[in-house]
């Protein structure tokens, strides 16, 4: 289970105050311009008060929204054990033999890529079989 964190608890309280402001702006305006059973509404100062609430209730969904974007984000660590007597040879292209550098390989999808950068061949690395 994943630990809350506490930008999350701020984007949910944001996301709270934010509706309440949403809430508050609208009833607001739905006074200031009598639609509430037709009477005269509390007027410009009404109209001005409610769409500050209205507009400061969707900022704050925004800035909840982009606080959790920047949460997300994560770095990923990759440690490799190898087995004891573990050889390291020269890596060289299947197409033109060239050699091939640490920097040519990129993980895409979850399998080793390797790019040449001699001939330019791409193809996926594939592990020889022990046996």
């Amino acid at each position: 289970m994943k630990p809350v964190t506490w930008m999350y608890v701020g984007a949910v309280i944001l996301i709270l105050l934010a509706a309440g402001g949403i809430c508050v702006g609208s009833f607001i305006l739905l006074g200031a311009s009598g639609g509430a059973q037709g009477v005269t509404g509390i007027g410009s100062a009404g109209v001005f008060i409610g769409a500050i609430a209205l507009v400061g209730g969707i900022l704050l969904i925004v800035l909840a929204v982009n606080r959790t974007k920047q949460d997300t984000a994560q770095n990923v660590t990759l440690k490799v054990d190898l087995p004891g007597d573990t050889k390291i040879s020269q890596v060289t292209c299947r197409n033109c033999g060239g050699a091939l550098k640490p920097e040519n390989i990129k993980m895409v999808a979850g399998a080793p890529m390797v790019q040449c950068p001699y001939c330019g061949t791409t193809y996926q690395l594939t592990e020889e079989p022990k046996w």
